[in-house]
């Protein structure tokens, strides 16, 4: 437990501003062969985007909510710790598609 406050609406002890978000990137976003082999990331070739799920979001987020998945730029992040854990932080423009279950059926689910 801790002593400072939590944010009402994420129950992390900060409060974003303006466009900033803050996600939680998926254990699962390494790079495996289809054998399961775990490839390095700098055998990498080119940039690989990664996704994350979004913790919380500043007041002037527009496209994203608590919760949604979002498709980044893992080397263009600012990591952070917080109670414990890891977060990266990032601005709004910066995310690439968001997946968010809150879309019609007919649609696909990402925002490009």
């Amino acid at each position: 437990m801790t002593d400072t406050p939590l944010d009402a609406h994420t129950g992390l002890p900060i409060r974003l501003l303006h466009d900033r978000l803050l996600v939680r990137q998926d254990p699962d976003s390494e790079r495996r062969s289809s054998g399961g082999i775990v490839i390095p990331a700098t055998a990498m070739m080119g940039r690989r985007l990664a996704w994350a799920e979004a913790v919380g979001v500043g007041p002037l987020v527009r496209s994203v909510e608590a919760g949604d998945r979002v498709l980044f730029d893992p080397e263009e992040k600012a990591e952070v710790e917080i109670q414990g854990h890891s977060y990266i932080l990032m601005r709004e423009r910066d995310v690439h598609a968001v997946a968010a279950g809150r879309v019609d059926r007919n649609d696909t689910g990402l925002y490009l």
